[in-house]
């Protein structure tokens, strides 16, 4: 299959199995703003991003190792599927020793038996879901997304508006989630036969470790970057700021979701392709219609974000969470770039070079931190979102240049230039809120779409005829 058509059917089938099934749940946002207060939403979220955090440390990154060497014909399947399993068995093992470490915060201390539940079976969940995907099931990936998002919607429904449950109902609506997952995927898949200590090879477990043991502190310092601000603002300014803060996240978070779906299939291509001479042409053309697609939808996001946060929000007299919109396009510019990292970062994937990756990252953290140090006390939710919009240009940055040293593709600076102008605009006419507001908002979307979408064209205009191309040839011979 062409090699362009085959990365837009898996970019679809990713998009109906995570960006449907996420969107669905990115509203539940709405009962959560309903159910809870700024300071338990506050609460909610951190304990999310905590667990984000923890996965990683604790499979060792195991689920970047899974698809690497699950990919990779010269592995084993089994014992690649095995390993990184023993992997996570060790990994929860030392968690639990460091459990009463937890119970002692202040904020999420009365949580811990449930939190450590919670990264427990979103841990082995990741596991299967990852393998899945390195096997080439992207169907079941997709079915299993919407499988588990609609158990969690209905799991919060009957846990936050039947039992009133709290932070409590949110985190087991997840948990019960994820188990329904990993019972889904190991059915549908066999998973289980996978699992034997009859794989256990120790050169592959050696191997996946010295892949991935970089992109543990390379996952630390993203969580520095994308969630330590929520702690800062915590301290400094109190948890109501930090619960505003959360919802004006909401939004970029939409934007996270559309692109992931475009680079969980976007990595597969990336690895499948290694050996091509073409590789650096692959990425240029597909590169140049993903950054033009991501400016439009960034601008579309921004120009609607006020109406979409009241949506999400409600219109509760005394509620301060309608404020949050404000601070939404400056997120959305952190989001921006933190999606050209993650493109970059399948380079470093690709090529086997983690340690580029980890050292990227390690910018991105120095600047957020030196940043939430000097904005936050003195701008509040403000500073921390221009520090995290900073950290991440800075990463891409770094990324532009290091990365095109493994695999070189040409890029369009001016237009990425002309771009960043216009997306900045309207963060200015969003926070002035001028008369004009809409008109600025408006215009500033069309001068976008208008400046990106022959790019776009071009680029699908290039992958349909090369398909087709393709097909004549196949037909004249």
């Amino acid at each position: 299959m062409n090699k362009y058509k085959k990365l837009m059917g898996n970019t679809l089938i990713f998009g109906i199995g995570s960006f449907g099934a996420k969107f669905l749940g990115f509203f539940m946002t709405m009962l959560y703003t309903r159910c809870m207060t700024e300071a338990e939403y506050s609460t909610a979220d951190l304990l999310y991003n905590t667990v984000n955090v923890l996965v990683p440390l604790v499979t060792f990154s195991m689920a970047d190792a899974i698809i690497r060497f699950g990919m990779d014909r010269e592995y084993d399947c089994k014992r690649v599927y095995t390993g990184a399993n023993v992997c996570v068995l060790i990994g929860m093992t030392i968690f639990m020793l460091f459990t009463p470490l937890i119970s002692k915060n202040e904020t999420i201390g009365g949580y811990t038996f449930l939190l450590y539940i919670y990264c427990y079976f979103s841990c082995f969940r990741q596991m299967a879901s990852q393998f899945v995907r390195a096997r080439g099931y992207v169907k079941l990936f997709a079915a299993d997304g919407i499988l588990s998002t609609f158990i969690q919607i209905i799991a919060n429904l009957i846990l936050l508006l039947g039992f009133k449950l709290g932070v409590t109902g949110y985190v087991l609506s997840i948990v019960i989630a994820d188990v329904c997952s990993l019972l889904f995927l190991t059915s549908v898949a066999s998973l289980h036969k996978c699992l034997d200590t009859f794989y256990i090879d120790k050169k592959v477990i050696g191997e996946m470790l010295r892949f991935s043991a970089p992109l543990i502190p390379t996952y630390l310092l993203w969580w520095v970057t994308s969630a330590s601000d929520r702690w800062f603002v915590i301290n400094m300014v109190g948890d109501t700021e930090n619960g505003i803060y959360s919802i004006a996240y909401k939004l970029p978070t939409l934007l996270m979701l559309v692109t992931t779906m475009f680079y969980q299939a976007w990595q597969m291509s990336s690895i499948e392709e290694r050996n091509s001479g073409t590789l650096g042409k692959f990425y240029e053309t597909v590169f140049g219609a993903y950054s033009s697609f991501l400016y439009i939808a960034a601008a579309g996001l921004i120009m609607l974000c006020k109406p979409l946060t009241l949506i999400l929000t409600g219109t509760a007299e005394g509620s301060r969470f309608q404020e949050a919109y404000v601070f939404t396009p400056v997120l959305i510019i952190a989001m921006i770039f933190q999606c050209f990292c993650q493109f970059f970062s399948s380079v470093y994937t690709t090529k086997k070079r983690s340690l580029n990756s980890c050292a990227t990252a390690f910018v991105a953290a120095v600047v957020n931190i030196i940043l939430n140090f000097l904005l936050i006390p003195q701008y509040g939710v403000w500073g921390a979102a221009i520090a995290t919009a900073s950290a991440y240009f800075s990463c891409f940055a770094v990324r532009l240049f290091d990365a095109r040293k493994l695999i070189f593709f040409r890029v369009d600076y001016f237009r990425f230039l002309v771009n960043t102008v216009i997306i900045i605009f309207m963060c200015v006419i969003t926070a002035k809120q001028p008369s004009v507001y809409w008109v600025g908002l408006i215009l500033g979307f069309i001068v976008c779409a208008v400046y990106n979408f022959d790019a776009v064209i071009k680029t699908l205009r290039k992958i349909l005829s090369r398909g087709s191309r393709r097909t004549n040839n196949n037909a004249a011979r």
